[in-house]
């Protein structure tokens, strides 16, 4: 694979197109805003949402799937929840095609919907309908399920992973009996995707609040991790939200309580998706392609045998046949067709973990080479000792991938007190930690004369009293600020 990767530095956005090119992970599809996720590529995607899925479980939820196809009326039933999701919502008006008297492919006119239906942007009002069935009585609560499907937003600028018209997420909804169950499920959820991000993924994120003006439409709280991407813009990770009771009212989910009264129910949904992915390239990769953390590589160790000529390359064959059977989660590859740099350079860019070389010499030696992905370090490893260093490498680049993301976000973390440096750091592409008034016009106001976004109201954050950097307001607490995608 001989793709030249823009660098980092000339191109950020094109680096990142070029990486994804390079590891064969995506390509567009045929309809604007599309993509198509190659087999490595959802191979990565399969090994989140193995780890996810398990997580979700444990924490006592259970896996449904609701229906593509919404009826348009179920979102007006929610007035601030159609508004947030209009413009982006891909509509159903007929149900055949037929040919014309010219034989082409058209629409049938005579079969249009009585009622037009909404290729789901998300699955709250679905959901919901079906909710407003189940639940009868409190002994009917909770509810707590989870769907892994499709969604489509009709974006306007696309880029893959990142923003696709058509992506790939698990929605988790539940209902509860009181705000408070319905609060600790949004929160305790939040803390799951927090703990999968840094220890798996090994990015680096803020978990926090969202301003009123960001939170999710129709939700009471919405909450979120936000990574710091290494070109310093935040990537939205995953959100968890409160949605109180406006769907349960507009659905009229209720249920008799212990003392035979009707209320209506608490909720919350949460999710994450494909972005992930987006975000996972932009944290570790580097000039030469992709980096991955080895919790949820495809291939952790990748066998590349070095032949020379007929003679040496049965032995070399053999040795690494016997090598495969000590070195657990491994490929071998044996394309004859490739040069030994050929297939360093793929690997490479795939962002295999761990690379292993065996030559004749090697052979001699009993040893190979082991090559290191994140630090393109290489050592000569006897075989009597690889797998315990492949074990302990593993668990150090793991940890290094880690290390090296919470260092940029701190590194590139300001705080600040007056406007001026407000911008010169958000110009910087920093995160930004500012006091803020709480006005809804001056978060508009920032957002217009920066392109910055309230990200969060950080759970660390401790109370503190000070002036609101753009309006002089009194402020209680400093909240982040950043460009995002």
């Amino acid at each position: 694979m001989n793709k030249v990767i823009t660098k980092r530095t000339e191109d950020y956005s094109k680096w990142y197109l070029d990486v994804i090119e390079a590891a064969d992970l995506a390509e567009y599809g045929p309809v604007k805003g599309t993509m198509i996720i190659k087999p490595y590529g959802y191979a990565i995607w399969e090994n989140i949402q193995k780890l996810l899925d398990k997580k979700i479980k444990d924490t006592g939820h259970k896996n449904m799937y609701f229906p593509l196809l919404i009826p348009k009326s179920f979102f007006a039933k929610e007035a601030s929840h159609v508004d947030g999701f209009a413009k982006e919502c891909a509509v159903v008006t007929h149900y055949r095609l037929k040919n014309d008297e010219n034989g082409q492919i058209v629409v049938d006119e005579t079969a249009k919907l009585e009622e037009e239906l909404i290729i789901r942007p998300t699955s709250e009002t679905i959901i919901n309908n079906s909710f407003s069935q189940w639940v009868k009585s409190w002994r009917d609560l909770p509810i707590l399920i989870n769907q892994w499907a499709n969604v489509m937003r009709w974006e306007m600028r696309t880029r893959p992973f990142l923003r696709t018209s058509e992506f790939l997420w698990q929605e988790g909804h539940t209902a509860h009996s009181t705000k408070a169950e319905a609060e600790k499920e949004a929160k305790k959820m939040l803390k799951v995707y927090k703990e999968l991000v840094e220890k798996k993924l090994a990015m680096s994120v803020v978990a926090g609040k969202k301003s009123d003006s960001e939170k999710f439409a129709g939700a009471l709280h919405t909450y979120t991790i936000e990574a710091m991407m290494q070109d310093g813009k935040a990537l939205q990770s995953a959100t968890s939200h409160n949605l109180g009771q406006n769907f349960a009212k507009a659905f009229e989910t209720k249920y008799l309580d212990q003392e035979n009264k009707f209320q209506y129910v608490w909720q919350t949904s949460w999710g994450m998706s494909t972005r992930i992915i987006g975000g996972l390239i932009m944290t570790h990769s580097d000039d030469n392609g992709l980096v991955l953390p080895p919790a949820i590589a495809p291939i952790k160790v990748v066998i590349v045998p070095i032949l020379k000529n007929n003679e040496d390359n049965a032995k070399v064959l053999d040795f690494v046949k016997k090598l495969k059977t000590g070195v657990k989660e491994c490929e071998i590859d044996y394309r004859p067709e490739l040069s030994a740099g050929a297939k360093f350079n793929e690997w490479e860019k795939k962002g295999v973990p761990i690379r292993l070389e065996v030559g004749p010499k090697d052979i001699e030696n009993n040893s190979v080479v082991l090559v290191r992905r994140d630090k393109l370090s290489k050592e000569n490893v006897k075989v009597t000792e690889l797998a315990a260093t492949i074990k302990k490498t593993l668990l150090d680049i793991q940890n290094y991938l880690t290390e090296q993301a919470v260092n940029v976000r701190l590194q590139k973390t300001k705080t600040v007190d007056n406007w001026d440096d407000f911008v010169k750091e958000i110009n910087n592409n920093n995160f930004v930690l500012a006091h803020w008034s709480g006005d809804r016009e001056v978060e508009q106001k920032i957002k217009q004369e920066t392109s910055a976004t309230i990200r969060c109201i950080p759970f660390d954050q401790a109370p503190e009293l000070g002036k609101c950097v753009y309006s002089g307001k009194v402020s209680k607490k400093r909240v982040l600020f950043a460009k995002a995608y």
